[in-house]
């Protein structure tokens, strides 16, 4: 089992830009010293919930404080960027990194920030689909051209264009698609590419996931063991059960969910207002998000509880199939960074060790 970070960049009432900037870059120092296997960063636009619109622009700069982890995004959320604009930008990333970047890419769901971009949350799907296929394209190394329904690359050349500079890494930097759904889960694995489970998925979710996935896979040619499988989850870890239950609802207490679960974040059509097409497997999920309670977390969603507990639930993880998990340290908590740096560093020395 590998571990990386997760960091959201939520952006706390006082707080400036900065000061969310400097606080997870600390953090993300202090997760090289540790000996975790990498960090991961998420991408959102106009809303405090995620203050980096740009993760390979904040790589870049990783790239040149870190030495060791692999830097990953999740997600660039592919149909609202140009994906030559992408392909460029992580190839110059992982040229940069010496070869550490892991890209991680998914539709997005967020209807405020389609409806931000001008882009149709309904075209999410397709627009994904079309961009991946042009940055792998263009990652081949090849000459390249691309006229489809959302983009076009080189429609007027002859031989195409050509990327410089290309990934240090060959054939190319790996690459995990979002997904939990049925759906979403089978239509990629169908092509070997590995998944990202749902942090907001529960463990039952996740297994199904990693379940399908393999199947798919296996049927359509490709060896799942070959493939790394990452799941996403909210991380804690502290001395007993009893303290790490008591700090939950600490957490809990504290914590405004309204912020994140809202008709912001739900992938509602503007034109509609009901659940855009190719989202009805969650509907009422970001709606409904907010009556979430201590017990169904504890039981169901985070891995949570003492060392023992939680080396528990990461065996459990990985009986399901999970090779990687990404561990959210409480990126919606308002947690000053002396409490996170311990947090991190009782995770690193109670529970790291058992799976290495």
């Amino acid at each position: 089992m590998r571990f990386s970070t997760f960091h959201l960049f939520h952006r706390f009432d006082g707080q400036s830009h900065r000061e969310v900037y400097d606080h997870h870059i600390e953090l993300v120092e202090l997760a090289e010293e540790l000996g975790f296997d990498g960090v991961r960063l998420a991408e959102h636009h106009f809303r405090d919930y995620g203050v980096v619109p740009s993760i390979l622009t904040f790589l870049g700069h990783l790239a040149a404080r870190t030495e060791r982890l692999r830097l990953g995004t999740g997600i660039v959320v592919l149909p609202l960027h140009h994906p030559v604009h992408v392909a460029e930008q992580a190839a110059l990333v992982d040229v940069l990194s010496g070869g550490r970047l892991d890209f991680g890419v998914g539709r997005g769901y967020q209807s405020f920030e389609f409806d931000g971009f001008g882009v149709d949350l309904a075209e999410a799907r397709a627009r994904f689909d079309e961009s991946l296929d042009v940055v792998l394209g263009l990652w081949s190394g090849k000459e390249f051209r691309h006229t489809g329904d959302f983009s076009r690359v080189a429609p007027g050349l002859a031989d195409g264009v050509r990327l410089h500079p290309a990934p240090l890494q060959a054939p190319h930097p790996p690459v995990h698609v979002a997904a939990v759904s049925p759906e979403t889960v089978e239509r990629y694995a169908a092509r070997g590419l590995p998944i990202l489970a749902d942090p907001a998925a529960p463990f039952r979710r996740v297994a199904e996931a990693a379940a399908a996935w393999r199947a798919t896979a296996t049927a359509h040619g490709h060896d799942p063991e070959a493939a790394e499988l990452v799941v996403s989850r909210s991380v804690y870890v502290a001395p007993t059960a009893e303290q790490a239950r008591a700090d939950l609802e600490r957490f809990e207490a504290s914590f405004d969910r309204a912020r994140l679960f809202n008709r912001r974040s739900a992938p509602i059509d503007a034109r509609t207002g009901e659940v855009a097409q190719g989202f009805e497997y969650w509907q009422n999920r970001y709606l409904k998000g907010g009556s979430v309670g201590p017990d169904f977390r504890w039981e169901q969603l985070e891995v949570i509880g003492d060392p023992g507990r939680v080396i528990g639930q990461i065996g459990m993880l990985r009986d399901m199939g999970f090779d990687h998990l990404l561990c959210d340290f409480g990126s919606t908590r308002p947690m000053p960074v002396e409490e996170a740096r311990r947090v991190l560093s009782f995770f690193a020395a109670e529970v790291m060790p058992a799976f290495r």
